[in-house]
């Protein structure tokens, strides 16, 4: 049996529920598909953290035009964020070790300020004051005043349910393949059915190649470990400016120090990243190693007492910038993966110019950069789809 919709997103997880927001609120008939746990996946093992970068131009006018789409969604009054959430406005400082990373951090002031984001940039003696619980002898670092922390996983239930609330409808099964026929896509799912559309958005982030296996999207794994509750122990998201370095290494393993309040008291403190890593069991050696790189920052972050360590995948591509537009070789079917450790920031962003694009409306930034067509398809079977 074959059932219609304007647009299906295979994906329920933050960015998929935020597309498909986006297109239902815009007038779209959506169709939701997941055969797992709304927002499962990455957005349930990620930290939550929406936050400005600054690598290059085209991810800091994404991070940016994201973040403050979270802020009207916290401001909307119609439709309110659930407490569950944890909205947190704690900011994030980062922290530079070193004189050569204090430079960094007047360089991101400066690139910030002339782009009307708030900073503050602190001494060693503000940093101090700031975060008491950081050893002594830092350098200073940069307080991001608009950056916030959220719960992904509420998040993305919350917008699967305002969608639901505007006549979306949630299929809760695995799509095993898609085809293009006319002007419209088809999905074919596990039990044999079919759904049909207008188009089709693949928001299911490592599991992207599956049914197209010439998009370089790459699983990257990280840990994470949450602690028991100690309020005040930690007040804003901390991050290490030699996190940036980690995050743009090409390959091999590397840890830095990032660690995040939580609205509840407790502390989640990460992070890690492996390529070529596809087993998700926790591994101990590298959670020790991220561990003592924390410890480095925050000598009393070892004596609390975790209560749970867990992994997910990132899904990247070549050169560090999601893929959000039309997929290479078809009409209409798009993309909305390849985010790294940035999937929950750009979700809000990342809906609106897939909406935009598949409406013919003007984008408040520019598309190009994440436009999927800078990648050629391996081959011209790509264009027939595949199965999982």
């Amino acid at each position: 049996m074959t059932q219609t919709a304007e647009a299906i997103v295979l994906g329920a997880g933050i960015v998929g529920t935020a597309c498909a927001l986006e297109l239902a609120r815009s007038g779209l008939r959506v169709t939701i598909v997941d055969d797992g746990v709304v927002g499962g996946g990455a957005t349930a093992a990620g930290m939550g953290h929406v936050t400005v970068m600054d690598d290059s131009e085209p991810q800091f006018a994404l991070t940016r035009y994201s973040q403050q789409l979270w802020h009207t969604i916290r401001n909307d009054a119609a439709t309110p964020l659930p407490g569950e959430a944890e909205w947190l406005p704690c900011g994030t400082i980062w922290v530079a070790a070193d004189d050569d990373e204090m430079a960094e951090v007047h360089r991101k002031h400066a690139f910030y300020s002339a782009r009307a984001v708030s900073t503050i940039t602190l001494d060693s003696q503000q940093l101090a004051q700031a975060e008491p619980n950081l050893r002594g002898g830092l350098a200073g670092g940069l307080l991001v005043l608009e950056d916030v922390v959220i719960y992904p996983p509420v998040v993305a239930a919350w917008m699967l349910k305002q969608c639901e609330m505007l006549s979306a409808a949630f299929v809760r099964q695995r799509a095993t393949a898609f085809c293009e026929s006319g002007d419209h896509a088809e999905v074919t799912l596990a039990d044999g059915s079919i759904l049909s559309a207008d188009c089709v958005i693949h928001a299911t982030g490592t599991w992207t190649p599956l049914l197209l296996p010439s998009i370089p999207v790459h699983p990257r794994k990280g840990h994470l470990l949450i602690t028991e509750r100690y309020a005040g122990f930690l007040r804003h998201q901390l991050v290490e400016l030699g996190y940036l370095k980690s995050a743009a290494s090409a390959g091999g393993d590397s840890v830095a120090f990032n660690a995040q309040p939580r609205a509840t008291g407790q502390i989640l403190i990460g992070s890690s990243r492996q390529y070529g890593a596809t087993d998700s069991a926790v591994e101990p050696q590298m959670l020790a190693r991220m561990l003592r790189r924390a410890e480095e920052f925050m000598p009393e972050i070892g004596k609390l007492q975790g209560v749970r360590a867990w992994t997910g995948f990132r899904a990247s591509t070549p050169d560090k910038l999601p893929l959000i537009g039309l997929a290479p070789g078809y009409r209409n079917v798009y993309l909305a993966t390849g985010h790294e450790g940035l999937g929950i920031t750009t979700a809000t962003g990342t809906a609106k110019l897939i909406a935009d694009h598949i409406l013919g409306r003007t984008s408040a930034i520019p598309a190009a950069p994440y436009q999927p067509s800078r990648y050629t398809p391996a081959n011209d079977n790509a264009r027939d789809g595949g199965t999982a």
